[in-house]
């Protein structure tokens, strides 16, 4: 009987070191992947500045260009058309790629997908992005306007969710909380005090789903915040700084932990 109970422990001991392994596996394999793709951003940004250098260099010569043949002038407006598809299609795969690296190409297991699934079905401010592991939260709904205060249904939604990033089916993700705002100017001097720029506001407002995390037991270790204010829009802002609802968000991406 005491053969059959070693055995038994060690073949626990055995899974767990196991599944520690692998789990310190995938962080590490994450990690080269991640460092990879900083240096391919890297060398596209440089190709795009390059060719953002050659595009207002092209256009210079169009403009000396006008009095010339038609020939000549249609030459250089597609080589302009050229320069700027390319670096429309650069701009958009540096997005994508620091997209990526932001939420780490996460796959949840089945369980935490539909419970993520379900918890966003029955919220009206929330959205989930299976295939990424990002909860996107609408600001408009999440906090008083220009505030980082959060309102209380939106409180209410946190700590749902934090119920499910706390389950045994989340225990091996990481949490990063990244706030974003319009292009709108803070205007009114008391908001200016606390939220001095948008990016203020935007990592204020992270901080503040934070603290309702932590204060249902998220584990201060599992979560970080990132503020991006209105540089990372998802749709274009209305022209003479008047804002875009959609660009005002929280996202929160789930990925391995310690990535």
């Amino acid at each position: 009987m005491r053969t059959v109970k070693l055995s038994g422990v060690f073949l626990v001991c055995f899974c767990v070191v196991m599944i520690t392994g692998c789990a310190s596996e995938q962080a590490k394999d994450m990690k080269i992947q991640n460092d990879t793709q900083r240096k391919r951003i890297g060398e596209l940004e440089s190709e795009s500045q390059a060719n953002k250098l050659r595009f207002e260099q092209a256009q210079r010569e169009l403009e000396a260009l006008q009095s010339s043949t038609s020939t000549e002038v249609g030459s250089m407006q597609q080589t302009l058309q050229s320069l700027q598809e390319d670096l429309e299609k650069k701009k958009s795969l540096i997005a994508s790629m620091q997209q990526q690296l932001l939420y780490g190409g996460a796959q949840l297991p089945v369980e935490l997908t539909t419970m993520l699934d379900d918890f966003a079905r029955n919220q009206e401010m929330v959205t989930y992005d299976s295939n990424q592991g990002i909860v996107k939260f609408k600001s408009d709904l999440l906090f008083e306007p220009g505030s980082d205060k959060v309102m209380p249904a939106a409180a209410e939604a946190i700590k749902t969710l934090s119920i499910i990033l706390g389950s045994e089916q989340a225990k091996n993700f990481d949490i990063v909380i990244a706030g974003h705002t319009d292009d709108m100017i803070i205007g009114k001097f008391e908001t200016r005090q606390k939220h001095p720029t948008n990016w203020h506001l935007s990592a204020h407002r992270a901080i503040s789903v934070l603290n309702i995390m932590t204060e249902n037991n998220i584990a201060p270790e599992r979560i970080s915040v990132r503020g991006f204010g209105e540089f990372r829009p998802i749709e274009p802002n209305t022209a003479n700084k008047k804002g875009n609802p959609q660009n005002r968000r929280v996202e929160i991406y789930i990925v391995p932990k310690g990535v």
